[in-house]
């Protein structure tokens, strides 16, 4: 297995997406963990199952959720829970974590699922439903949890009288309550500062980004991911898209270099979901955070 770093060079990874499964497993590249999605995973055997178990002989993995739906009001299906449970006991990853979205309801007395990442409104009444779902996952793995940051197309209208928290110190609210820590994705933070610019034109987006990781407790962060994002127009205006289909944009590096200022030598993962490239393009990103990682931990250029 490979060895993970010293206290100077940070814990570096890439999510391990299908056209990367044979060659990781033939190259076997220097990497410190690699990142699956955790429903890809589910069930009791299949070929997907028995490569994450080769992928697991040579590296530490860390299972990443999307279907979750940690902040619905109905609750958590019991079904998805328990097989992340029986996944996260055959695996034994180095970190667990899903989305602070919403995606199940009830609709005409029956549960639906949106098959997307929707945004919370950041009130008092969904922070105590996320905390409610989150203390289940914890007690049912039996581990602590992260807890994603997301990038938001559209918000939501709160009751008046209802207190309505800023993200980060929502964010830190939760983990007070539930013992959980956070993986906070930079690009999430930078793309909705970029979209927020349309409506705020005097809005600074990359001191805005530092704003938001300033305001974390600096000892919750489980994990940092980053991505690219893509540049939208047509008829119904412009709109960045956090759409993991590039390589990282420099202000995202310099947000990177911030958040490893603020919160020390965290577990990083480069994200690469559509327009998947060569396997060699995601090491060279791999490689330049763990650059700027050993730069910013050894005091180089600080």
């Amino acid at each position: 297995m490979n060895q993970m770093p010293d206290a100077q060079v940070p814990v570096v990874g890439i999510g391990w997406r299908h056209p990367h499964y044979a060659p990781v497993l033939e190259q076997q590249p220097v990497l410190d963990f690699l990142e699956v999605h955790s429903e890809n995973f589910f069930g009791e055997g299949g070929a997907a199952l028995a490569v994450l178990e080769q992928g697991r002989a040579h590296y530490p993995i860390s299972l990443h959720g999307v279907g979750l739906s940690l902040g619905s009001a109905v609750g958590l299906d019991t079904w998805h829970l328990d097989q992340l449970a029986r996944l996260v006991e055959r695996i034994d990853p180095v970190r667990v974590s899903d989305h602070a979205a919403f995606a199940r309801g009830s609709f005409q007395g029956a549960s639906v699922h949106a098959a997307d990442l929707l945004p919370l409104p950041f009130s008092t009444e969904a922070l105590d439903v996320l905390c409610s779902n989150v203390g289940r996952v914890q007690d049912r793995l039996k581990r602590q949890f992260m807890v994603e940051n997301l990038s938001a197309y559209l918000s939501w209208s709160v009751p008046e009288g209802e207190r309505v928290w800023e993200e980060p110190a929502f964010f830190a609210e939760l983990v007070r309550r539930t013992g959980c820590s956070l993986l906070v994705d930079v690009n999430n933070i930078y793309v909705n500062a970029l979209n927020a610019q349309r409506t705020d034109h005097a809005l600074d987006a990359v001191q805005h980004c530092r704003d938001w990781l300033d305001a974390l407790p600096s000892a919750c962060i489980g994990e940092i991911h980053l991505a690219g994002h893509c540049h939208v127009s047509d008829a119904h205006g412009d709109i960045v898209i956090d759409d993991h289909g590039s390589r990282v944009c420099d202000e995202v590096w310099s947000l990177y270099r911030h958040a490893l200022q603020r919160f020390g030598g965290v577990p990083t993962l480069i994200e690469w979901d559509t327009d998947i490239p060569e396997l060699e393009v995601l090491l060279d990103e791999a490689a330049r955070a763990r650059t700027v990682g050993i730069e910013v931990l050894s005091g180089v250029g600080a």
